[in-house]
């Protein structure tokens, strides 16, 4: 009852309603089974407002009361994941100052805890690929949204290649270091230096994770890759090059379509803090990753040969996605171990 009294009070043109059953002392039974909206109705009917009038004004306050509702949500993720990042900086911090993989496994707890607080269920099809005859591992994905960092790093263990720009963003420049991010200028005159930089990471023992496309996609396809990206995989013993299809195919639990692409990808001069505000006041969300075969760069004659040939496999793997039609995870070659990937 004090629900729809509520209710009653905030919708427009109800004062004269008010007074109306004030003057007449209507006395409305209320269902126990009823909704609030349905109980909103009946009073208003009683007021002397028509059927479809009465039934008007609840639906607005029924939409009215989910909207804040989804608002309240969206708040409840934005504090939950700063909380959860502010406990886990000083850990990572100090796995980063000893040796060991602490600081490498729990970068990866880290982003899983972020899709989860934000309701982003992640599904993974395939095998993360693990070294191979003392061979490092370059994953190679598809980019359209800062979502792809939680959803790879909590389920690949990588450090991720960004941008030099990101360096410079406040706070998510602390987070990208604490991940032991590799930035990058992608000028051509500096392409040498940042190959040995990033040879170097791969020498100490850590995989990378790359996205070649040089920006963020808008989700309805995968933009061309950039050959340079691929100047880690050249030289006598390359790494092994693992191709990573990555779709946002579920919105309330359905199948999402080109129309609710934008709730998930960020491109352009979209804003972080708005489309994470429209982001978390969504439900039913899912994240499905395509782990393919990893590929061995000294079978391709250049590195835009193979820069094509990953291209390829992770356009067709995410169209895949997208259309919702059935994937089988593919088996790696015979010759590459594989380790079951964290689901």
């Amino acid at each position: 009852m004090a629900s729809v009294e509520k209710a009653l009070l905030a919708a427009p043109g109800v004062a004269s309603a008010r007074a109306n059953l004030a003057a007449k002392r209507v006395a409305v039974r209320f269902d126990p089974q009823r909704t609030d909206a349905e109980a909103l109705a009946a009073v208003l009917e009683h007021a002397g407002f028509h059927a479809a009038e009465a039934t008007q004004i609840s639906d607005d306050s029924g939409r009215a009361q989910s909207a804040d509702l989804l608002r309240r949500l969206a708040v409840e993720r934005g504090v939950s994941v700063l909380l959860w990042t502010l406990a886990c900086m000083p850990v990572q911090a100090t796995f980063l100052m000893l040796p060991g993989r602490a600081k490498v496994v729990f970068a990866r707890i880290y982003w899983s805890g972020v899709c989860r607080l934000v309701g982003l269920q992640v599904r993974v099809i395939g095998a993360a690929a693990g070294p191979a005859d003392g061979r490092a591992m370059v994953f190679v994905s598809n980019h359209s949204s800062w979502l792809d960092i939680p959803v790879l790093g909590g389920r690949l263990h990588a450090c991720f290649v960004s941008k030099d720009e990101v360096a410079g963003w406040p706070f998510i420049s602390t987070i990208a270091r604490l991940g032991r991010t590799v930035f990058v200028s992608r000028q051509r005159h500096a392409t040498g230096r940042e190959r040995d930089v990033l040879r170097n990471r791969l020498a100490a023992g850590d995989n990378l994770l790359l996205f070649p496309e040089g920006t963020t996609s808008d989700g309805s396809r995968v933009l061309p890759f950039r050959s340079a990206f691929f100047a880690v995989a050249e030289g006598v013993e390359p790494p092994l090059i693992q191709p990573v299809s990555v779709v946002y195919d579920r919105l309330g639990g359905l199948p999402t379509g080109r129309a609710s692409r934008p709730i998930f990808a960020w491109y352009g001069d979209m804003d972080l803090a708005s489309h994470f505000w429209r982001f978390a006041q969504q439900r039913g969300l899912r994240a499905s990753i395509l782990l393919h075969a990893p590929l061995d760069p000294s079978r391709f004659p250049s590195r835009k040969a193979l820069s094509h040939a990953v291209w390829q496999t992770v356009a067709d793997g995410a169209a895949t996605l997208r259309q919702n039609r059935p994937v089988q995870a593919p088996a790696p070659p015979a010759d590459v171990r594989a380790e079951p990937a964290f689901a």
